[in-house]
């Protein structure tokens, strides 16, 4: 299992619908992977609970990975919530 803060950007500047590219992207990966926020907590790959997250820009969260491909897949989460990626 992997854990990682990050700070997210923007998102809504480059994106149409990140919160759905989001989900649509963690189900890209076999791992499982939750993220957080204070008290809230939201599986990344279920839109309701995403939503529910309301994830916004200079949010800090905390991303947990575990699975096979959890190192590559938390890379990628973090470079996508950053803004580090399109």
């Amino acid at each position: 299992m992997k854990k990682r803060e990050i700070v997210v950007a923007d998102m809504w500047k480059s994106r149409t619908s990140p919160i759905a590219e989001l989900v649509d992207f963690a189900c890209g990966f076999s791992s499982r992977l939750m993220i957080s926020s204070g008290n809230m907590q939201a599986n990344m790959k279920s839109m309701m609970g995403m939503a529910v997250l309301n994830l916004t820009p200079g949010m800090a969260v905390e991303v947990t990975v575990e699975g096979g491909d959890e190192e590559k897949a938390l890379d990628a989460v973090e470079a996508f919530l950053s803004g580090n990626t399109k």
